[in-house]
């Protein structure tokens, strides 16, 4: 072995961990800008993995690796999307691992599979995030952190978003589990098991919890003139206008107006739905009820035109004048 092996093994030896997981990481750094990276063959922006009151954006990448974006994974539990760096930070550590309060907890397994991963999306936009399954693994360390009495004041939220993290995906793996051994995964629809995490998480932290049942939409579909497919999430983008017109405008004197100028003045309430900005305990109840009404009104009408017009009679939009019908055979009303 020459002179300069025998050196740098020695610089080696004399580093500490942290300096030599710090060398590692920068290693790494360099191979990112080397290697060509890695293409989605199937997520986008537009359709997250929803749990709590966030969206996940994720993606399976062309190698099969599913994976979460950072800030994703952050707003999983309730974390801030930038990683601040603080003074007791261990910079040896993946990005979301740095947390103090959870270091005693982190497992080997979790800090191994927590390296970010450098990708490319379906915007071809480059994206940083993590292995799916470090997910619950990250859960683990809060809740054990929470177990301990580690976490201060601030960070109690995160350990219970965890644990409904964690009580969901537990019932979840046991059907997806069951439906691949089953053969029945190539026959249960597309949201499946996102309806069956929904039923799980508890209702303080799932206020975007399906509103507008399937029923309703089908019999939209049909009154358009439309096929529908219980299979899948898409909607016309013209049907938020129709939504409004059918629900919100006809829901209470005010409403429609009023969570227009909350959205407005709200970047977070811009992007949730219009429901999630109903009082659970009047709003919501009178969104159900208005609903089952409407879709019992799209049951009994056999065209878009009689539909509006049956709507029109019962719901008529606040701020509106309707017309009564007039009879030619003198029975009146």
């Amino acid at each position: 072995m020459n002179n300069r092996s025998n050196g740098g093994k020695k610089r080696a030896e004399n580093l500490s961990a942290e300096q030599r997981s710090l060398a590692a990481k920068h290693a790494a750094t360099a191979r990112w800008k080397q290697e060509p990276l890695l293409k989605t063959v199937s997520g986008s922006p537009d359709r997250p993995l929803r749990i709590g009151d966030v969206e996940i954006e994720c993606y399976v990448l062309e190698d099969g690796t599913r994976v979460i974006t950072q800030s994703g994974m952050l707003e999983a539990l309730g974390r801030s999307r930038r990683l601040n760096k603080t003074p007791d930070a261990d910079m040896s550590l993946p990005p979301i691992l740095r947390t103090s309060a959870i270091r005693p907890y982190l497992s080997e397994e979790l800090i191994k599979d927590a390296e970010p991963i450098r990708f490319i999306t379906n915007t071809n936009a480059r994206a940083n995030g993590y292995r799916a399954e470090v997910l619950p693994l990250w859960c683990e360390a809060w809740l054990a952190a929470r177990e301990n009495g580690a976490l201060a004041p601030n960070q109690s939220h995160a350990a219970k978003a965890a644990e409904v993290i964690m009580r969901g995906l537990a019932r979840v793996g046991i059907i997806a589990l069951i439906d691949e051994v089953t053969g029945y995964q190539e026959k249960r629809a597309r949201d499946a098991l996102a309806q069956i995490l929904e039923a799980y998480v508890e209702k303080e932290l799932q206020p975007w919890v399906k509103t507008f049942d399937t029923e309703w939409y089908k019999e939209l579909f049909r009154l358009r003139g439309l096929k529908f497919d219980v299979s899948s999430v898409k909607k016309p983008s013209y049907f938020g206008y129709l939504t409004n017109n059918i629900v919100y405008k006809r829901l209470a004197p005010g409403v429609f107006e009023e969570i227009k100028a909350e959205r407005a003045k709200d970047e977070r309430k811009r992007r949730a739905k219009m429901h999630q900005q109903l009082t659970p305990e009047f709003g919501h109840p009178k969104l159900r009820e208005h609903i089952a009404s409407t879709t019992a009104i799209m049951k009994l009408s056999k065209s878009w035109e009689e539909f509006m017009s049956n709507l029109d009679r019962v719901h008529p939009v606040y701020g509106s004048t309707t017309q009564l019908p007039l009879w030619d055979d003198e029975t009146g009303l």
